[in-house]
């Protein structure tokens, strides 16, 4: 039997194909609609010339066509390239140039960056319109079958964003991804008759693992939001008797944060994941006791398909942790020199097993730099604990070192977050002539809520050590975030008034 990826779809819809897969709103595709319109995708791409192999761009938003061609495109045995649908003509055209992608299916609202994009790659675009775009895939002479790929064979290519430099693309093969949405789907313990609510970018390897392959892989329902509200997403909770939520952290703080929360019936939630980033605790107890549900913190990365860790819903849950490892997988801390660390010394996390990428799409010596000793480097500094929980603290990138001291942003952001009036906080560090970094906050504030940067200060200082605590914060409506809510501390910066000289 194949190992294509594809095959947890037809497996599914010979199954239960009148169960409802996905839904947007009104529009509801059955498992047997998603099937054959995958078939027909892929006759669409065979006639264009794409085969086992070539690599299919895809750039659509939270809607039932980005499955249709994810499968599509896998059933042919070619390679899927998500992409982010707020990209650029420049960055389209890199992303397909750097992947060669013969094809892109783009969302008619961003038609012109992937025209512009793809003429510069000299990739075909199918623009992808509500009411053409099935003609087009009815007119399509259907491929049932699903193309032999192996296990070792690469699915999906994901570009991470990276700090710095070009974007690199993951290449995650049919093995890494299906056996990450088979651990996501018990972890979650979804299966027939759950309802998933798909507030998670499906380009993104979280909302695509955890949400689309784990729901096709149960046979349980996706309802989709394009783009994350609060207000919509507490709609849909309720509309849809959602069983499971899965967000990052500001998607968490935003529900419990609405005004009017407490009006929508969400009592049909049985489980919530969070991942992406560190979730404050205090963002984590108040959401369990406001919605009435336990929310397990997880972590990965793009490069492990993404899960790698979880506090699994059988096991003691530890708030601030990301868990233990998964099934099959292997995780531990190290020093600068890959040295092991006992319990409780801060090292880098360090990864392997079944989920890690296969490497860096034609970057040899990138992917030999992080897979050091058969491992993959994260670059996320971590503890663990006697029981072998890890707790993130922070990225090695993120460390602030203030007069030769290590300042970790995410321990001074939990303090900030309990303070009653802080919505959002995101600590950086800022250049400073004599510290070489000083400890900087920018804060956004709840709606109605008011507090100095002098009181914010002192709270601080009461709880952390001297050399910790913020001297400069400033205020902001809201903090930069990437396509998953995620904060984007790259894109802070501190204002003239506060920044040294």
């Amino acid at each position: 039997m194949s190992a294509n990826l594809a095959t947890i779809l037809t497996r599914t819809a010979s199954e239960h194909p009148e169960q409802i897969a996905m839904k947007l709103d009104d529009v509801e595709v059955s498992y047997a609609l998603l099937n054959e319109g995958s078939a027909r995708v892929a006759g669409l791409l065979a006639a264009k010339g794409v085969g086992p192999g070539d690599r299919v761009g895809l750039m659509l938003p939270n809607v039932p066509y980005f499955a249709l061609c994810y499968y599509g495109a896998l059933r042919i045995g070619a390679i899927v390239v998500p992409m982010n649908v707020l990209l650029k003509g420049r960055e389209v055209g890199y992303h397909l140039r750097d992947s060669g992608a013969k094809a892109l299916f783009a969302w008619h609202d961003f038609g012109e960056a992937a025209r512009t994009g793809a003429g510069e790659a000299g990739t075909e675009v199918v623009l992808v319109a509500p009411g053409e775009f099935e003609q087009q895939v009815v007119a399509a002479e259907p491929i049932h079958e699903v193309a032999e790929r192996d296990g070792g064979d690469t699915a999906v290519i994901l570009y991470t964003s990276g700090t710095t430099g070009t974007p690199k693309g993951a290449e995650l093969t049919h093995d890494n991804l299906r056996r990450n949405a088979d651990i996501a789907r018990g972890l979650f313990d979804i299966g027939p008759g759950d309802v998933v609510l798909g507030a998670l970018p499906l380009f993104h390897s979280f909302g695509q693992t955890c949400a689309l392959n784990a729901c096709v892989a149960g046979g349980a329902l996706l309802t989709l939001l394009p783009r994350f509200d609060a207000t919509k997403a507490l709609e849909i909770l309720q509309r849809d008797a959602v069983t499971v939520f899965e967000g990052v952290p500001t998607m968490y703080a935003a529900l419990l944060n609405h005004p009017e929360r407490e009006r929508y019936d969400v009592s049909a939630l049985k489980v919530c994941a969070s991942g992406g980033a560190a979730l404050p605790v205090e963002v984590l107890r108040g959401f369990d006791e406001a919605f009435g549900c336990k929310v397990l913190e997880g972590y990965g990365l793009s490069e492990t398909s993404p899960v790698a860790s979880f506090n699994h819903p059988d096991r003691e849950r530890k708030p601030g942790s990301i868990g233990t490892p998964i099934e099959g997988v292997e995780m531990k801390v190290v020093d600068d020199d890959d040295h092991d660390l006992p319990p409780g010394e801060v090292g880098e996390i360090v990864i392997r097993g079944h989920n890690v990428m296969k490497g860096y799409w034609q970057r040899p010596d990138a992917t030999a730099e992080v897979m050091r000793g058969g491992w993959f480097h994260t670059g996320d500094m971590a503890r663990v604990d006697e029981d072998g929980y890890f707790f993130i603290v922070d990225r090695k990138k993120d460390l602030i070192i203030r007069g030769g001291y290590n300042v970790y942003p995410r321990e001074v952001e939990e303090v900030l977050y309990e303070h009653p009036a802080v919505r959002e906080a995101a600590v950086v560090g800022i250049p400073h002539p004599q510290l070489g970094e000083e400890v900087g906050a920018a804060v956004a504030l709840k709606e109605g809520a008011q507090v100095t940067a002098e009181q914010l200060r002192e709270y601080v200082r009461e709880q952390v050590a001297a050399y910790k605590y913020p001297r400069e914060i400033w205020f902001v409506d809201e903090l930069p975030k990437g396509p998953t809510g995620k904060i984007l501390k790259r894109e802070i910066t501190a204002p003239a008034e506060v920044t040294k000289a």
